[in-house]
């Protein structure tokens, strides 16, 4: 057994494309591993700006020779066939045994495969691993590159290492032979480093300055800026994005602290954390009272001499032109109003069929009112905080010590609360056209919050403004204050609406406009505020219905139950469904309603045997009207119910058996207790009126032959079970529940 390195080393590889070219090499690898028969053991993958590498342990010495046999055609089989089953075995039709076969004589095909050394299978690997490696961009180099034929790679290829045990494992790829030789640091480190062998790569590496593991370049950069922070009285803001892209761009980290002029603290935080984000890899700090400071950290690629202060200097020049830039935004999108900045909402699209922005802001904003008017957001909507947290569609950090109305809503009538949701609305979408998010679109939304504040608007409009886009994501929080709920729901329903209207839905894995994610919001939004009623019809009724499923599956709910409630139809109150959903879940994990169900299906079988729909398949089918269908209350209903029952034992040509009987009268309780229960949303009542139905139905099929000789009995009995099965659907329907 001997341990295999392999080092690719080339100009700069995008950090954004190193880890798919980590994962890239080792499935080539492998492929070529496996098309050999080759097994080996632990594979490490590491890389850095100018190299990828990979060391493969326990790989023998050579392969072992194998005899492979092919089962070909019968023996008289036409020539064609013959001659291709030849062509596939790499054989001569002189080459063919025959064997009998099931008493046939039929070709076979013997290939003896001598065993070879691995050095030169892994000689060939090398070569069809680099051709084969795909980039997300690559280029051609030098004078073969005239010719479409030339290698592609994702920066010119410069040097290949490639080591079994201590010897060179032979190869060239586009004029570039292997060998044991590599370089150091660019910086640090001036000529050769030879390698050894796998054993010794990372530590001769190390010795000129490159740490060739990207997750140990991750934890230094990691630790040294949490350090650098601390040691200036600061706070590291995380970024672990940040971390994994500066690994990538340094073969030796070294972080390095910062300070820029603190009038740039005037910009919107969020504006300054961006900007040295994107555009220069720089993580910002806060101070001890959590608030942003006049301080960024950068990696350098170097241990300079002066302790990094030149570099830190440079650093900042760049860092402060760009901060500029951010205040000449700032400064520039204040001299109008976002009213004012709305009016070129008209000049963009939002689809060729639904018109401009400004049309949608439009539709949003008598539908953000209309939520508010018809009481669906109500001036009181619960809230999981009181305002002053950003994070909850609170007010801003000082916001406490204003007027409740400014907050987050609370305490407004609902006429005000009407009036701001729709101004709210109607400038949700202003800052689109802003030079701040021309520049950097991640802060839409955040900066018509902030361009709100600025001109004085209400608290409650500006949270709107900046928060209705939520919640984007999984993690996300969820808007519950009231004037945010309203703008940010109607913002999404229309988003729905609209795209369904012109027929643009998502199909397969293509979701174009975002509506899953739409209808998701929609579905927290409602859930998290107890919104009551009706969010859609038709297909996008069907759409919610998928996407709770998924929601409610990854929350552990099962699946066929959200099926069974949806199932009763004309259900679109999400509230409503969900606390259906929830009290079922939590019966069918009981012993009753496993039971109950177990009883069910018996039940629906039989019926479905008997091809017999019972009383209400006779109502369906002749005309007349249920009695019960005309009676709305409830407690009139279940006494409607009582007689009945009482007029259906009284109109019996025979004498009901006990266990019969005993069914009848559970049915006659439970029906209208179920009914009750429903009709005031208990579902869980519901479900317990449900569960006295259990013994009932299990004593019933151990005692009574439902198909009885006599038709009489025979018709009762089925009916009985058909009543049973509508006393069930009353709450889901069963035939929708696994198990």
């Amino acid at each position: 057994m001997s341990d295999f390195l392999l080092e690719l080393r080339s100009e700069e590889i995008p950090a954004r494309m190193q880890a798919g070219a980590r994962a890239e090499l080792e499935k080539l690898f492998r492929r070529e591993l496996d098309a050999a028969s080759v097994e080996c053991g632990e594979i490490t993958v590491w890389s850095t700006p100018r190299r990828l590498v990979l060391i493969a342990r326990g790989l023998p010495l050579a392969t072992e020779a194998v005899s492979e046999e092919l089962k070909g055609p019968p023996v008289g089989a036409p020539d064609q066939a013959i001659d291709g089953f030849c062509r596939k075995a790499g054989v001569d039709k002189g080459q063919l045994e025959t064997r009998d076969v099931k008493g046939r004589a039929t070709y076979f095909a013997v290939k003896n495969v001598p065993g070879r050394a691995t050095a030169d299978l892994l000689a060939e690997a090398i070569p069809a691993i680099i051709r084969d490696f795909s980039w997300p961009k690559s280029m051609r180099w030098g004078a073969a590159s005239i010719s479409t034929e030339s290698l592609r790679w994702v920066r010119p290829l410069s040097g290949i290492v490639a080591l079994l045990g201590d010897d060179v494992v032979e190869c060239e790829v586009h004029g570039v032979t292997s060998g044991a030789v590599t370089l150091g640091h660019r910086f640090h480190h001036s000529g050769d480093i030879t390698i050894g062998n796998a054993d010794d790569y990372a530590m001769k590496l190390r010795a000129g300055h490159v740490i060739v593991d990207h997750e140990e370049r991750q934890d230094l950069i990691r630790s040294g800026a949490a350090k650098v922070a601390s040691e200036a009285g600061l706070r590291l803001v995380e970024d672990e994005g940040l971390v994994i892209e500066n690994a990538g761009l340094t073969e030796w980290p070294v972080p390095l602290l910062g300070r820029f002029e603190e009038d740039f603290l005037e910009v919107p935080p969020e504006t300054i954390q961006l900007t040295a984000r994107v555009n220069q890899k720089y993580f910002v700090c806060e101070d001890e009272k959590g608030e942003l400071a006049n301080a960024f950290i950068c990696t350098a690629n170097i241990e300079a001499e002066d302790g990094g202060a030149r570099v830190v200097d440079g650093n900042r020049k760049v860092l402060a032109a760009r901060l500029s830039d951010a205040r000449f935004f700032w400064d520039v999108d204040r001299k109008k109003t976002l009213a004012e900045h709305a009016k070129g909402l008209e000049r963009i699209t939002f689809h060729e069929k639904l018109g401009a922005v400004a049309d949608k802001v439009e539709r949003v904003a008598k539908l953000a009112r209309w939520l508010v008017e018809e009481e669906i957001v109500k001036p009181n909507t619960r809230h999981s905080r009181e305002g002053g947290n950003p994070d909850n569609g609170g007010g801003t950090g000082n916001s406490g010590q204003l007027d409740p109305r400014l907050r987050g809503g609370d305490g407004l009538s609902r006429d005000d609360l009407a009036d701001m949701a729709e101004q709210a609305a109607r400038l949700a979408k202003a800052d689109l056209v802003t030079e701040m998010v021309g520049e950097f679109p991640e802060l839409q939304g955040l900066m018509g919050g902030y361009y709100a504040r600025a001109e004085g608007l209400p608290d409650a409009v500006a949270d709107a403004i900046r928060d209705h886009y939520k919640p984007v994501g999984q993690g996300d929080d969820v808007p519950t204050a009231p004037v945010t709920v309203a703008v940010s729901l109607a913002d999404k329903l229309d988003t729905l609406r609209s795209f369904f209207s012109i027929d643009e839905k998502p199909t397969g894995s293509k979701d174009p406009f975002a509506l899953r994610r739409a209808a998701l919001g929609v579905i927290r939004i409602v859930q998290d505020n107890d919104l009551r009623f009706g969010v859609a019809q038709g297909d996008l009724l069907d759409f919610f219905a998928d996407r709770l499923k998924v929601q409610q599956r990854e929350a552990g709910v099962r699946h066929d139950l959200i099926d069974a409630v949806f199932a009763l139809g004309g259900e679109d109150d999400l509230v409503r469904l969900l606390a259906r959903v929830h009290a079922l879940q939590s019966f069918m994990d009981s012993e009753d309603g496993a039971n109950l169900l177990a009883g069910y299906k018996r039940a629906a079988n039989i019926l479905k045997k008997e091809d017999w729909h019972g009383a209400e398949g006779e109502i369906a089918r002749t005309g007349e009207e249920d009695p019960l269908a005309i009676v709305d209350d409830p407690d009139l209903k279940a006494v409607v119910a009582a007689k009945m029952e009482q007029r259906h034992a009284s109109e019996l040509s025979y004498a009901a058996e006990p266990a019969e009987k005993a069914l009848m009268d559970a049915l006659a309780n439970s029906e209208p207790a179920a009914s009750r229960a429903i009709a005031a949303e208990d579902f869980s009542a519901a479900m317990a009126a449900l569960a006295a139905l259990r013994a009932p139905i299990d004593r019933f099929f151990e005692e009574v032959t439902v198909n009885a000789d006599e038709e009489n009995k025979r018709a009762h009995r089925l009916d009985l079970l058909a009543r049973f099965r509508a006393a069930v659907h009353k709450v889901a329907d069963f035939s929708r529940i696994e198990g």
